[in-house]
């Protein structure tokens, strides 16, 4: 009994304290609140102690239990398993993005013929297969064994990842970010891997400050970190936060679709004049064309059309703040811990700092990096299905300046046309200084870390799910700032940079497999006893461990057996809990009911608990657990019909992107193949509505017809045509009803009766071109015939242009491009 007072109330500096019956012991919950009143007094007492709650860990092994089948483990297992695909799938749109961005800004000028045909062949190059093609890239054991202490050094201490994204350059941090958000610490919900992370952003984000000279600039300028942090909050929590409070908000927004708030006089200005313009036929004499930004603003009408559009803009702005700052509870705990080194950074790099100047440095975080670019972009950000018209745009934008403002306080240098909303400025500073406080006040993770630490070296399979490219291009990266990284001749990542020499290259894109890389370090003495080194860390006795795992099993025992909840007329009756559970015919509770029974007679006789008050004070702690159980499951559930939503967003952005990446792989074909003649092009050189045929040999590529499209073919009419000897292909036919029913036609004027006889005919007859023709049931002659360019398309679909209008039905650009894609796009057979 002295063990179990002396062990586990001095532990947590509690004083001791005495209960009925001779058994004098701490709860789970006055042991959770010690451990957590320790831990927020960190910042005061400092680091003097590494204790932390040895009884939250064993009742965190009662929750997880492997064994157990209630609804609570199922849900957990799912919610595991849900966080994982979520951690990968954020992954692999990363990369599409990433694709995405740097093709989208080459088209633009590709549409304009502004680009050399030498660019061309490279923008093709970048999603191409690449590298030398040596099939001999796979490691070895050796090397495997090497890159997996490299990589546990890389992710167990996060200050060599920082000091690598603080020097590496804009062109090879996006590679790098891959790596690190997505791989090294890619599990996203997974405790550990999260803290370690949030501990690599502290090291970067003190460098940065410590280094700077320009403060007020220091979070908006475009450099390698500010690009980190935001894709730190891309990754599923920060994503499923923004869906939560901003989706609705600008779905309704945006259904007013005809709302113009524009705001600017100059451009208030001329879409009036365009508007007279319009409506007579020419403009008065007194009404020039174009004047200045002065001239406009002070114009009566444009004033009279600005101050209505003002005070509406005012109210939508107030109302998205409004929603902001009421989810402040809501706002991922990463993101307000980095606001929380932001605020603690900058009153250490000037201390006189205003109360203004902290909240200016946290809201360049919080909205320029994480809250504005999703109003702005909100398609993008996965908030909304499909891009916002141009007004919903402008007002979005103008939405976004407007918080922008409020958070960093204006100089109106740049934007006097924003002067005016200065009034929202000034009514909303001091809530928002407060708010941005608020989200500061998160306690931090140092002692959990540690036990996470403690449990990582315990285990024998931590496994980092990799790509050969991603390996050698780590290597490549520390190897070259490797005097920086590792200076000493005795540091552990120099070691073994020397013992694996110069980094292989970058392989080919088909050889670039994903392996599975076990993490471990040679330095280190795996912990294989927990146990033993929590209680030397926190002076806990062998019958502390003994009470806490006695409880644990009586958890996973009720847990198993339901029913046995109601065991006793005065509470649980834990002998009859045991003796049942050892006589059942399952042999892992069988197990379990027998050891069980000698724990708790050993507990009795070392007289820590007491059998003639039928167990008390270990019933009462079980009773907490079981209740704490039926609430976690609940908040499991809720979570998990969360994340389902979250991931299926994620899922349809990834079609969507890469519908995208395949319009732009088509269409450099395309113009590659026009800019140096079709008919010079060998069988590998195709393009959309290309046909190359080798009479030679019998061998060609053909298109896929449309039941092959991967499109939802199911009531489509469609068959191929290929005319032999010309570069023709179709016609491809759908039916209207499979079109609307896969999002094709978004509008149709044709009569409900009518429909199912109607059908359309997709043929292309040269390279990036085709004929849509419309069909009537029965009659040869088409209802209406319509050409289409594939930079047209393309260009429409960059100018956020959703809607293509065939006179009877209106088609959905982004989804045309895809069936074009998918239905047109030739392959190797």
């Amino acid at each position: 009994m002295t063990d179990r007072q002396n062990g586990m109330v001095q532990s947590y500096g509690y004083p001791s304290v005495s209960t009925t019956g001779n058994a004098q012991v701490v709860s789970r919950a006055v042991a959770a609140a010690a451990a957590n009143n320790h831990h927020s007094s960190r910042s005061k007492a400092g680091r003097g102690s590494k204790r932390y709650s040895v009884s939250a860990f064993y009742s965190m092994a009662a929750e997880q239990d492997n064994e157990v089948e209630d609804e609570l483990a199922q849900a957990q297992r799912q919610l595991r398993d849900l966080k994982t695909k979520i951690s990968a799938q954020s992954k692999k749109n990363f990369v599409l993005e990433r694709d995405v961005r740097y093709l989208d800004s080459r088209i633009a000028l590709l549409i304009q013929n502004r680009i050399a045909l030498a660019e061309q062949t490279e923008m093709a190059s970048h999603l191409e297969e690449h590298g030398d093609g040596d099939d001999d890239v796979y490691p070895d054991d050796r090397k495997l064994q090497q890159y997996g202490n490299l990589f546990f050094i890389l992710q167990s201490e996060p200050r060599h990842i920082a000091t690598l994204c603080r020097l590496v350059s804009l062109s090879e941090i996006d590679t790098l970010l891959q790596t690190v958000m997505f791989t090294l610490y890619g599990n996203q919900y997974e405790s550990r891997e999260e803290h370690l992370l949030l501990t690599m952003f502290q090291n970067v984000l003190a460098a940065q400050f410590e280094t700077s000279t320009e403060f007020g600039s220091l979070l908006r300028a475009n450099t390698p970190v500010s690009r980190m942090m935001t894709t730190y909050t891309r990754r599923g929590p920060g994503q499923s936060y923004l869906k939560a409070t901003l989706a609705e908000k600008i779905k309704s927004l945006v259904e007013h679709k005809d709302l113009n708030l524009e705001i600017n006089p100059l451009k208030v200005y001329e879409q009036m004049v365009a508007q007279i313009e319009q409506d007579s036929g020419s403009l008065p004499d007194d009404i020039p064309k174009s004047v200045t930004p002065e001239i406009a603003a002070s114009n009566p009408d444009v004033q009279a059309i600005i101050q209505p559009r003002l005070k509406m803009l005012m109210e939508i702005a107030e109302s998205f703040l409004m929603t902001i700052i009421s989810s402040a509870d809501e706002v991922p705990y990463g993101i307000r811990w980095i606001c929380k080194q932001i605020r603690s950074l900058t009153k250490r790099k000037n201390p006189q700092a205003s109360e203004f100047s902290v909240c200016s440095m946290i809201g360049g975080f919080f909205f320029l990096r994480f809250i504005n670019p999703a109003i702005v972009t909100p398609r993008a950000y996965m908030l909304l299905d499909n891009a916002p018209g141009k007004y919903p745009r402008r007002t979005l934008t103008l939405i976004a300046k407007m918080l922008q403002n409020l958070a960093n306080r204006p100089s109106y240098a740049k934007e006097a046309y924003m002067l005016p909303t200065n009034p929202f400025v000034e009514e909303n500073k001091t809530r928002i200084n407060k708010f941005l406080n608020e989200l500061c006040e998160v306690s931090d993770f140092y002692e959990s870390l540690e036990m996470d630490q403690y449990m990582a070296l315990s285990k024998k399979d931590i496994v980092l799910n990799i790509s050969l490219n991603e390996i050698f291009n780590t290597l490549t990266l520390v190897q070259k700032h490797l005097d920086t990284i590792a200076p000493k001749d005795k540091d552990r990542i120099r070691i073994l940079m020397t013992e694996m020499g110069s980094a292989p290259a970058q392989v080919a894109r088909k050889e670039n497999k994903t392996i599975d890389l076990p993490l471990f370090s040679r330095w280190e003495i795996p912990i294989q006893d927990l146990t033993t080194a929590l209680m030397s860390e926190n002076n806990i006795t062998q019958n502390d461990i003994l009470y806490m795992e006695t409880k644990a099993i009586y958890v996973q025992l009720i847990r198993s057996l339901p029913h046995l909840s109601n065991s006793g007329a005065l509470g649980l009756d834990l002998e009859y809990i045991a003796e049942t559970a050892a006589t059942t015919k399952d042999a892992q509770l069988v197990r379990k009911g027998i050891k069980v029974k000698d724990m708790l007679r050993e507990l009795d006789d070392m007289g820590i608990i007491d059998h003639r008050d039928r167990y008390k004070l270990l019933v009462e702690e079980i009773t907490q657990e079981l209740t704490h159980l039926g609430n976690l499951k609940e908040k499991v559930l809720l979570e998990l019909a969360s994340l389902e939503s979250v991931f299926k967003t994620i899922l349809d952005h990834n079609t969507y992107l890469r519908g995208q990446l395949e319009s732009y792989k088509a269409y450099l074909q395309n113009v590659r193949i026009q800019s140096s003649g079709a008919e010079k092009q060998t069988k590998k050189s195709v393009g959309i509505g290309v046909q190359v045929g080798d009479s030679g040999n019998g061998s060609g590529i053909h298109g896929i017809n449309a039941s092959g499209s991967g499109i939802g073919t199911s009531g489509y009419a469609g068959h191929t045509n290929k005319k032999k000897g010309t570069g023709v292909q179709g016609p491809f036919k759908f039916s209207h009803s499979q079109l609307e029913k896969d999002g094709v036609i978004s509008q149709s004027t044709v009569p409900e009766s009518r429909r199912p006889n109607i059908y359309f005919a997709f043929t292309s007859p040269l390279p990036g071109t085709f004929i849509i023709a419309m069909h009537f049931k029965g009659r040869e002659k088409a209802i209406l015939e319509m050409d289409l360019k594939l930079d047209d398309l393309l260009e429409k679909q960059q100018d956020n242009v959703e809607l293509l209008d065939l006179e009877y039905v209106g088609l959905n650009v982004s989804k045309i491009l895809q069936l074009l894609n998918k239905t047109f796009v030739t392959r190797n057979k």
